[in-house]
């Protein structure tokens, strides 16, 4: 076995990967990937771009063997499925551009708000890469999310303030008219109060 062969089958090794149990396609997949390693190293850049190859090529490997294929956790690979090549890109040029500096102020509110508008497609390292071509700040995508949910610019508070409500529905109906009572006559009060067979107004003389 030659020394590239036992390094490979090393590799595998540290991946918990039995190396006799892979199809002769997903063996030639991991050769490819290894060969990828040993010529452009294990730096961020080409771990990152490796990982997310092998993530979205169908090569049947669980995303717990990919991970301990090119040396990053778990948790990390899972989150990096629903990334895209230009997510990974921006995500790769922001973790290497250096710590996030400045601070996001009110005013930036309104032409981040227009930004998103007009850019319905555009992911977040979009937004800080507007604003760092903007404002010359550079900040994290922490410090984004709290910025945006504080102002209504979030996904979430979009969406909601798209979504059509339902309607109320028909109008309750009036209520009907009560029925009307034919009118009695008023009784009327009695006469005052008299004794039977005497002039009220004073005997006669």
């Amino acid at each position: 076995m030659s020394a590239t062969d036992g390094a490979f089958a090393q590799w595998l090794s540290q991946a918990q990967i039995a190396g006799d149990r892979l199809t002769a396609e997903r063996r030639g997949l991991l050769q490819c990937a290894f060969a990828f390693r040993q010529r452009c190293g294990d730096d961020y850049y080409s771990c990152r771009l490796l990982s997310h190859f092998l993530l979205h090529c169908d090569s049947g490997l669980k995303v717990a063997q990919i991970a301990r294929l090119v040396g990053i956790s778990r948790p990390t690979a899972s989150h990096q499925q629903g990334v895209s090549s230009k997510e990974a890109i921006q995500a790769a040029h922001h973790r290497m551009a250096g710590r996030p500096h400045g601070k996001l102020l009110p005013r930036y509110a309104g032409p981040i708000a227009e930004f998103i508008l007009t850019h319905a497609e555009a992911t977040r390292y979009d937004i800080l890469d507007f604003i760092e071509r903007t404002w010359g700040v550079r900040v994290s995508t922490v410090a984004l999310h709290h910025f945006c949910k504080k102002f209504g610019l979030d996904r979430a508070t979009r969406a909601e303030a798209t979504t059509p409500r339902p309607s109320a529905g028909h109008a309750p109906a009036a209520p009907h008219p009560a029925e009307t009572v034919p009118s009695q006559p008023v009784p009327l009060p009695p006469p005052p109060f008299s004794r039977r067979g005497r002039n009220t107004r004073g005997r006669s003389c």
